[in-house]
């Protein structure tokens, strides 16, 4: 992978990050990163603001634009957004919910297949970061003190999202039937609410 690309991978991944830290992380020099920062920055692809700090001079840190955010796959997401308005136009509210069902329906079996040899609530979150990795939701687990935190630092439907908001509900409607009636699961960050990822929180009843 291109050093560009591996700039803008990890500023979708991780949100904004100065230029140093991109240099330690990816193994280059702090003027090396800055090159490639300010190229992307040119080409429209990056922009950047500086954080004030107690002591020195205002840290500048670089996150990606619109356009930037643009050059991760958003699948079928133009011709998904005109089946939809086409579905919206002939068969009205109740035709665009039934696709959100049918949708809902066959992730859930594909999802459910996957995670029916788990034993236990961080098996089932792992195996469901991973399916969602590869889903292409760019998804991270992490622990915290009272649970777990569900990552997705991209969204592969998000024009489609926009556009049928029923498909982000099915996907909470999902994850609670994998994970079961005890999990309580909260969705704090929102893609299409223009957030820069979504985040779920998700907590087993205890007892």
């Amino acid at each position: 992978m291109k050093t560009a690309d591996r700039i803008l991978q990890k500023l979708k991944r991780e949100g904004s990050l100065t230029a140093k830290k991109l240099s330690e992380d990816l193994d280059m020099t702090s003027m090396g990163a800055r090159q490639h920062l300010q190229a992307l920055e040119e080409n429209g692809l990056l922009e950047y603001f500086d954080l004030k700090v107690k002591i020195g001079r205002p840290t500048r840190h670089w996150q990606l634009t619109p356009k930037g955010h643009e050059r991760f796959s958003d699948r079928h997401g133009e011709l998904t957004v005109q089946v939809i308005e086409a579905v919206g136009t002939l068969f009205g509210v109740d035709g665009i919910k039934k696709i959100a069902l049918e949708r809902e329906k066959q992730t859930l079996e594909k999802y459910g297949q996957a995670l029916s040899e788990c034993n236990g609530l961080k098996s089932k979150l792992q195996q469901l970061k991973q399916l969602r990795e590869d889903d292409g939701y760019m998804a991270e687990l992490t622990e915290s003190e009272n649970g777990f935190v569900l990552i997705e630092n991209h969204c592969p439907i998000c024009k489609a999202a926009q556009n049928c908001p029923s498909l982000c509900q099915s996907e909470l409607n999902v994850f609670q039937q994998l994970l079961g009636e005890n999990c309580t699961i909260v969705r704090t960050e929102h893609i299409i609410k223009n957030d820069r990822r979504c985040v779920y929180h998700i907590q087993e009843a205890k007892g």
